[in-house]
């Protein structure tokens, strides 16, 4: 983690255990979320599909990632099959919900502390402290803002449209200009 810089420098595993490389969502807004199936915030599964509903079509260069976590009252036992299944039948989830993924402690997934050491919480404190904890990832691939668990996706929606609207990042292709007519 040491040589890291950006979201994009890490490689998370999928849901079927492969890796993930976060470079492939390079000069997107990313919006990373600690999910899981059994807590009283599940149902803001329902509030961030009907917010990646809203916003991709019109802004393709936005993503929102689950990362599936059972080290909160051990509230996502299942596997990473069951776990997809779940929010596939139970909330229509359309985003990628990644393999399951220490957010704290000794087997923490790299991409979560660099995240915690780059945005940390309320007085300061780096750890996550429950299920559906929030991050949002700038073009840059730079932590722009964390939210708490009690945050809902709707009352994020102004905050990512305000980091989808900055330029992006120089090195990107230009759009080419429409041809005219005469």
């Amino acid at each position: 983690m040491s040589s890291a810089t950006t979201f994009y420098d890490f490689t998370p595993k999928n849901k079927t255990g492969k890796p993930y490389p976060l470079t492939d969502l390079k000069g997107k807004v990313v919006l990373v979320v600690n999910t899981a199936s059994k807590c009283g915030f599940t149902p803001q599964f329902e509030g961030l599909e009907k917010l990646y509903k809203e916003l991709k079509p019109s802004h393709p260069d936005f993503e929102i990632l689950g990362f599936p976590c059972n080290q909160f009252a051990a509230q996502d036992p299942g596997s990473n099959e069951e776990i997809q299944e779940f929010c596939q039948l139970n909330y229509g989830v359309s985003f990628p919900i990644l393999g399951k993924t220490d957010v704290n402690g000794s087997n923490v997934e790299p991409v979560w502390e660099w995240m915690k050491t780059s945005k940390p919480g309320l007085m300061g404190l780096t750890r996550i402290k429950w299920n559906f904890e929030k991050f949002l990832i700038g073009r840059d691939g730079k932590v722009v803002q964390r939210w708490a668990s009690t945050s809902t996706p709707a009352g994020l929606k102004g905050a990512i449209e305000g980091e989808l609207k900055k330029a992006k990042p120089t090195g990107t292709k230009p759009e080419a200009p429409t041809p005219t007519t005469k």
